[in-house]
């Protein structure tokens, strides 16, 4: 790969993404055959800090290093209080010393920023408030999987304008894959943020935002939901509900979209909230899938990464 770290997509070129969705596809098989990557990280250590609880993140990164041959160690909060026992600066430089290579689940993107900067090692964003790189590549590659090609396809998302839709807006413009978001008032991403996006996509490709979401659904590919309340926002969660009413993914609102259009939620789900049983239990659901892709794909980042700097 031709960077270092993943702090957001942008640090990305199309040829390492394409690289990289191409080692994916090859690990992903490899599982029910030779298993041929699974010394490709022998004797490496992956550091993963959370602040941020998680399920699939820990599990598919640690799995991941297993699968490849290596070994995975988590800390939480509880075991550094990063920025307050001691400073980002420190802890980069110390885990750099002992490990191959640090993710880290947490809230303030500035944090991943530092950490970055003074690590030697590479260091993956495995979630911050502002941007979900892991999740939104994840996406992408499940989405290409299933169609066979990225060409004229387009996503609409319905939800919040949160870090997911920020990723999914940056990936889908640099892969050329119309995107229109749909978020009530005071939850919709910045227009700066959008300028540049759309600054990223060819001419022809379509990186909107719009209030009603029965306008993106039309004639998209895949819809995209996520939970209203993102986890530090649970204070809020009472007026979120009355914001986003409207912006439920339901049968009323896919009877709206292309027939057999997928349907992708990156979980945590509240069912019965931002998308109901019928939806994410249904035929042209892909969730699961889209899942288990975090393991692929985070086992093929971490190959690409670790092994261009060894």
């Amino acid at each position: 790969m031709q960077c270092n770290n993943l702090v957001t997509i942008a640090d990305l070129s199309l040829e390492d993404i394409n690289d990289l969705f191409a080692l994916t596809v090859r690990m992903k098989e490899s599982l029910k055959k030779d298993n041929e990557f699974s010394r490709s990280l022998d004797g490496k250590t992956l550091g993963m800090i959370f602040e941020k609880s998680s399920m699939r993140t820990r599990v598919s990164f640690e799995v991941a290093m297993t699968q490849l041959g290596g070994h995975a160690i988590s800390l939480t909060q509880q075991d550094i209080n990063l920025g307050v026992r001691e400073s980002v600066k420190d802890v980069a430089m110390v885990l750099s010393r002992y490990v191959d290579c640090i993710t880290i689940r947490t809230y303030a993107h500035e944090i991943v920023v530092d950490l970055a900067n003074y690590s030697s090692v590479p260091v993956i964003n495995a979630l911050s408030d502002y941007t979900h790189p892991c999740q939104a590549l994840t996406d992408l590659f499940t989405i290409k999987e299933k169609t066979g090609t990225l060409d004229e396809i387009k996503l609409a998302y319905v939800g919040d304008g949160n870090n997911v839709a920020r990723s999914l807006a940056i990936l889908c413009a640099k892969l050329n894959v119309s995107c229109q978001i749909a978020s009530p008032k005071n939850y919709e991403l910045s227009d700066e943020f959008m300028e540049k996006a759309r600054g990223m996509a060819a001419s022809g490709v379509i990186i909107e935002q719009h209030k009603d979401p029965k306008v993106v659904v039309k004639d998209a590919d895949v819809i995209y939901t996520d939970t209203w309340v993102s986890m530090g926002k649970e204070k809020e969660a009472k007026a979120r509900s009355e914001d986003f009413k409207d912006y439920q993914l339901n049968d009323e609102l896919m009877s709206h979209a292309k027939k057999g259009a997928f349907v992708m939620h990156c979980l945590p789900a509240h069912r019965g909230e931002e998308i109901t049983d019928e939806v994410i239990d249904g035929p042209n659901s892909i969730v699961y899938d889209q899942a288990e892709n975090r393991l692929h794909l985070q086992k093929a980042l971490l190959k690409l990464l670790v092994c261009n700097t060894n």
